[in-house]
């Protein structure tokens, strides 16, 4: 079956007939869901039923659940999560990535319930003082060692409940003063800086299936364009970074990336992403993105199909049990 490189949004809590239609055409890689797609179990269920049947193939469907202020689920059917920095916080000495693991897995178990099978987690951003408002507490922690083991119990927690974790934000997004939703930050680090901290955290995680870009410019590696849309700072994540799995954009129709959405498509596709993410479902948007996106082909389908290989089987677990250990552990 022919795949183009995309994962795309939709508008509402069910297809209209439009989507239906748009979709079956385009044939996307996979899907995002957002709260407006949301009412109760019952529907989701039903909707990622219907997303897979209308492209006729067992897409990811993907979700922002990280907890905190970015949770796309949330009561009265789901559990409210704490910010996970402030959870790393308030963990037993010792048992901060062990929470973060029992916090995931059960997070897995709720998304496998609903078809959701891909998760745009876990952070690998390291917290610094400047870090802006938007990231700060979705961080895990202000050194790359700290980052690294609770990602890593993340990425574990979730594969256990057979859900694909989503590595973000490559190369690092920890250094960014401002909110990329709304502007272009510039990290001014040196290259000796990135690497010593925000590459070295990534580094720590290139195993993982899937990666998701930073709209950040870092002038030390391309003083012009953002890391999605950028050749040189691409091949430092393949290359230096040694990250080899599906590498997904940010969004596309976030406010830090400028040109018709045709455009921004095609140049992150040419700077070296295999899939371009459109997370708004707009009509007119999305039939432009598609204009710039091509077919998944060559190494690019081979990172995708690796990637669903990881929908491993679900392990046993028993919720109550770990969601006492959590609460034990976080006091």
């Amino acid at each position: 079956m022919t795949l183009s490189a995309a994962i795309l949004g939709l508008d509402g809590p069910e297809l209209s007939a439009w989507e239906r239609g748009f979709f079956a055409e385009a044939s996307p890689y996979g899907f995002i869901l957002f709260a407006r797609n949301i009412v109760d179990p019952e529907q989701l269920r039903r909707l990622t039923g219907d997303l897979r049947d209308t492209v006729g193939h067992d897409a990811p469907i993907l979700i922002d659940q990280e907890g905190g202020r970015v949770q796309r689920l949330g009561p009265p059917h789901w559990r409210q999560w704490l910010p996970p920095l402030d959870q790393m916080a308030r963990a037993a000495p010792g048992l901060a990535a062990r929470a973060m693991f029992l916090r995931y897995r059960i997070i897995a178990a709720e998304l496998r319930e609903l078809g959701i099978d891909t998760n745009c987690a876990p952070m690998a951003d390291v917290a610094m003082s400047a870090t802006h408002p938007f990231l700060m507490n979705r961080c895990y922690g202000d050194d790359p060692m700290t980052v690294v083991a609770a990602a890593r119990a993340v990425t574990q927690g979730l594969l256990a409940g057979g859900v694909l974790p989503v590595l973000k934000h490559i190369p690092g997004h920890g250094r960014g003063t401002s909110d990329s939703h709304k502007e272009l930050p510039r990290v001014e680090a040196s290259l000796t800086q990135l690497r010593a901290v925000d590459f070295a955290a990534f580094q720590g995680l290139a195993d993982l299936p899937m990666a998701m870009t930073a709209h950040i410019v870092y002038p030390a590696i391309d003083p012009d364009l953002p890391a999605t849309q950028s050749k040189p700072v691409i091949d430092a994540i393949r290359r230096e970074i040694g990250f080899d799995g599906l590498l997904m954009t940010d969004d596309l129709s976030m406010e830090a990336l400028s040109g018709s959405y045709r455009d921004r498509a095609g140049l992150s596709l040419a700077a070296g992403c295999d899939v371009v993410l459109h997370c708004n479902g707009h009509r007119d948007e999305m039939e432009a993105v598609m204009a710039g996106t091509g077919i998944l082909a060559g190494r690019a389908l081979y990172r995708a199909h690796k990637a669903l290989t990881m929908r491993g089987a679900v392990e046993e677990f028993d919720i109550a049990a770990a969601e006492a250990e959590l609460a034990e552990i976080l006091g």
